[in-house]
């Protein structure tokens, strides 16, 4: 019988997932500021990484189906786009509630790991152009940094030009 790994004291169940998997992950925390008008954004400048390689976990619903976008926080979702990738016809953002009840975790920490129910997820292509990305780690402060492709793996993702600048 395989032994489960161990819960790390403060994980999520995105780092969880991470140790679970073997892969090879580094998970950075920073002081949250509740008045900060853009969660991303205050992970870039707090981490001293270009807001290129933070990425946001967007929950859109494309045709009735809950969808994960992961686009870097410098940039927008493009809906059109992400319908597209997942041969949709239209896609809006989510409700913030419903967003939160099935992924498990609270706007502003939703990671694309580790989601209590795994939805399709479609990460921008422009993440394949860094080493390694950040990605929230499953709660605000908090961050993971790994591969684009270690990501998709995890996730079933599908790289798509999703993003606009």
């Amino acid at each position: 019988m395989a032994k489960k790994p161990k819960k790390q004291p403060g994980g999520t169940p995105a780092t969880v997932a991470l140790t679970a998997a073997g892969t090879a992950f580094t998970v950075h925390a920073y002081d949250h500021d509740p008045s900060s008008p853009s969660y991303g954004e205050e992970a870039a400048e707090a981490l001293g990484v270009s807001p290129d390689r933070v990425f946001k976990t967007l929950v859109a619903d494309v045709d009735g189906e809950l969808t994960v976008a992961v686009v870097p926080v410098a940039g927008s979702l493009d809906l059109k786009a992400l319908a597209a990738a997942v041969g949709g016809k239209r896609a809006t953002m989510a409700d913030p509630a419903a967003a939160e009840r099935t992924t498990g975790y609270v706007r502003g920490g939703i990671s694309p790991l580790g989601q209590r129910k795994r939805l399709r997820t479609v990460l921008d292509a422009s993440a394949r152009a860094h080493p390694t990305i950040c990605v929230s780690a499953g709660r605000r402060g908090l961050e993971v940094e790994l591969s684009a492709e270690d990501l998709a793996g995890l996730t079933g993702a599908v790289f798509a030009e999703i993003g606009r600048a």
